[in-house]
């Protein structure tokens, strides 16, 4: 079910490592060239084509694509007790954790008389795309909203593909979640179009947004590419993926039933496991044939761990495996080894690290308090998760008096002569100038 990379006697770079891990092909470009036509239609285009578009992708025609107060209202007023009190408890933890990414005002005093201020700003307007395809995920509603919030966004909007089964309308749990977070915006509609909404507006339907945040499907990353520049964007998504290093301290059900978790997701979603146990690896593989079969979602799962993405890692120790999780930069990683907090403090490169065996990945992705909007696809070696930071923007605000103008202005006259830009010179000795 899943292959095997054996890395023991073995040094490689960190370059030769990723060529043996692969990652699932998401030919993007490809895409890009499909929904230009979306695109499109969508820029010079009306509701009315919104609508043709919803019934074209997604089966159904919203009665409207913005969602009416009164739908949202009726999807919390629907909701399953229990459902909403998980709900609540996750929103709590993710405010708590994310309450603590707030950036202060910092005024540096550079010398007497000149100081420059450091301000964070909040984006004016920001759309968040919650996928509808194979699952529900009122957990991307919180993820995303709930930073943006905290950031002082005054204006929020969320997009959300229209469901045949709930009238053209979002899954009604996607509605709950944006009630109990106070958010009125909303709007039935899915994929590209979506995103293109966001970037474009369309009078009468969506005030254009500043930035687009949100994971979504091969054609949701095609869109922010292709329109990045007209809105800022948090990534561009891949699909899932979950490393776990593993000694013979762990436990193998375990390490198993973490890989199918995210299996779950996607057939091209990644599960590897590096370790120096081969022990542990054929009771891993053992676990996995039994529970695979067992699950609601098999055939997805079993078609994710056959692929080139996934595999069961051999390393000569924890060292080499160390080196291993790094190269590999996974959007999620675990950490189940005997001295887990010491390891995890040599991770460089990963989206999010879970360290022992109660710290499992599920954990992340609803209501550890973390966030569960992270890099994939590699890109963890040079990016972070969504945060508030996401939402921020920083501005320096410079203010020099005349004396502490007069002390640089030779300085900076100096180097524009040294660069050819005598212009930006004479802007500083212009000021000595008597008319």
């Amino acid at each position: 079910m899943i292959r095997t990379v054996d890395f023991r006697g073995r040094s490689l770079t960190k370059s030769q490592y990723r060529v043996e891990l692969p990652r699932a092909q998401m030919d993007v470009a490809s895409a890009m060239l499909k929904i230009e036509p979306i695109l499109e239609r969508v820029k010079n285009g009306t509701e009315e084509d919104l609508i043709d578009l919803a019934q074209e992708f997604d089966g159904v025609k919203p009665p409207s694509i913005k969602v009416s107060q009164v739908d949202i209202d009726q999807g919390l007023a629907s909701l399953q007790p229990e459902i909403r009190s998980a709900l609540e408890r996750s929103i709590e933890r993710i405010t708590l954790v994310h309450n603590e990414q707030t950036r202060a005002l910092k005024i540096t005093k550079v010398v007497e008389g000149a100081t420059v201020t450091e301000k964070w700003i909040p984006v004016d307007r920001v759309g968040i795309y919650v996928p509808g395809g194979q699952a529900v995920y009122p957990s991307s509603v919180m993820m995303n909203v709930i930073p943006a919030q905290i950031a002082k966004v005054p204006s929020i909007a969320i997009a959300s593909p229209p469901q045949a089964e709930f009238n053209g309308l979002p899954h009604p749990t996607i509605l709950a979640t944006c009630a109990l977070l106070g958010i009125t915006e909303v709007y039935a509609i899915g994929g590209a179009q979506a995103i293109a909404l966001f970037a474009f507006g369309m009078e009468g339907v969506c005030e254009k947004v500043d930035m687009v945040t949100g994971p979504g499907n091969i054609y949701v990353a095609a869109a922010k590419r292709a329109l990045r520049g007209i809105i800022g964007i948090d990534s561009e998504a891949g699909p899932t993926e979950i490393a776990i290093l593993a000694d013979n301290s762990a436990r193998a059900i375990e390490v198993a039933a973490d890989l199918i978790s995210q299996a779950e997701h996607d057939t091209i979603a990644a599960a590897v496991l590096v370790t120096d146990s081969t022990d542990l690896a054929n009771k891993v593989r053992e676990q996995l044939a039994k529970r695979v079969a067992l699950t609601k979602h098999s055939q997805r799962i079993t078609t994710a761990l056959s692929g080139i993405q996934s595999a069961i890692v051999l390393v000569d120790s924890i060292s080499q495996g160390i080196d291993v999780v790094n190269a590999y930069g996974a959007e999620h990683l675990e950490i189940q080894t005997k001295f887990s907090a010491d390891d995890a403090e040599l991770i460089r490169n990963a989206g999010a690290v879970f360290i022992g065996r109660f710290s499992p990945v599920s954990l992340g992705d609803y209501s550890a308090g973390s966030n569960h909007v992270l890099p994939t696809g590699g890109c963890a070696c040079h990016s972070s998760g969504l945060s508030v930071q996401t939402f921020l923007k920083g501005v320096h605000q410079i203010q020099y008096d005349e004396k502490s103008f007069n002390d640089i202005a030779a300085t900076v006259i100096t180097l524009a002569n040294a660069e050819d830009l005598p212009a930006h010179g004479q802007a500083m000795s212009a000021r000595g100038e008597i008319l």
